[in-house]
């Protein structure tokens, strides 16, 4: 078997200057404070520049408070494209809900996440998480592979056509960061788990993005990350759903602050998702009701 083929991860890199010859602005990475709730909630929010590439208006913005100064993502509400499946104008509060249960999973997953008004109404603002230095920091998510097999190291996902009758076993890392991932999507039911929402960042780990098509009450998991469909969760993850369940009670603290962002039959279903899981105790299967996989992948 030739060695895999990578595919690119991380979020599009082509900002365009909201005004031509501004200043971005320092980044993260440019002695600025490490970001935090506070600071993207209180801080004074500039936009600098917008990526084209993304569907929905997705502003690169710098944001200042006592002092400190670090890069950031806006997605104002007003921004949004309709979708026929999620009700308008709620996807920048279900983005805030992926980072609120994926902080009470404690696995730091998602980049700090608020609402918050900004320049162009009330929107998610969502820390920027810049690539590392060198692209040898960067780990290996997913791949193309020739043959039938995954190899050591790797999940399989399913065959890839590649035209001209090429077909390519696509594969994604035996990685536990990554394994995390796969249940958090299960638990917020994301219906858009692609190869580019993907962040590489600092210490070989990554971050996810991109959380709009969460949380719908109907089953709507599409994903990359099937490769341990089936086998059993570990005993982490387990600690970790038991702790949630224990979350998302209707007198915690987390299921009060779901109940701002989504609606109440859409916090029923995540907490039937979770029961679930722990019920099962192993990762989730395509449940044949719902494309698996989401178009493009990556």
């Amino acid at each position: 078997m030739s060695a895999p083929e990578r595919i690119p991860t991380g979020r599009l890199s082509a900002v365009q200057d909201a005004v031509e010859g501004t200043d971005t602005g320092p980044t993260a990475s440019e002695g600025a404070a490490t970001v935090g709730r506070d600071m993207l909630l209180e801080g004074e929010l500039t936009v600098r520049g917008r990526i084209q590439e993304a569907s929905n208006a997705v502003l690169y913005c710098t944001v200042a408070h006592d002092g400190h100064s670090a890069a950031c993502v806006y997605k104002p509400v007003a921004g949004e494209r309709p979708l026929w499946d999620f009700p308008d104008g709620t996807l920048a509060q279900r983005e805030v809900a992926a980072y609120e249960v994926s902080r009470a999973c404690g696995w730091d997953l998602i980049p700090p996440t608020v609402l918050r008004d900004g320049p162009y109404g009330t929107g998610m603002v969502q820390e920027w998480i810049d690539p590392p230095e060198s692209s040898d920091e960067v780990p290996e998510l997913l791949a193309l592979v020739e043959g039938e097999e995954p190899g050591p190291g790797w999940k399989a996902v399913g065959f890839a056509q590649l035209g001209e009758g090429r077909t390519a076993l696509l594969v994604h890392a035996d990685h536990p960061r990554l394994r995390r991932l796969a249940v958090l999507d299960a638990v917020i039911n994301n219906g858009d788990r692609k190869g580019g929402h993907l962040l590489p960042g600092a210490d070989g780990r990554f971050f996810a993005i991109d959380h709009g098509v969460t949380f719908n009450a109907e089953d709507k998991l599409r994903t990359l990350l099937w490769g341990w469909a089936g086998e059993p969760l570990t005993d982490e993850a387990l600690e970790v759903l038991r702790g949630l369940r224990e979350a998302l009670q209707e007198a915690a603290p987390l299921a009060a602050r779901l109940a701002e962002l989504i609606t109440d039959a859409e916090i029923e279903a995540l907490r039937a998702r979770v029961a679930g899981l722990l019920s099962s105790g192993r990762h989730p299967e395509p449940s044949g009701e719902w494309p698996a996989i989401p178009w493009p992948p990556v």
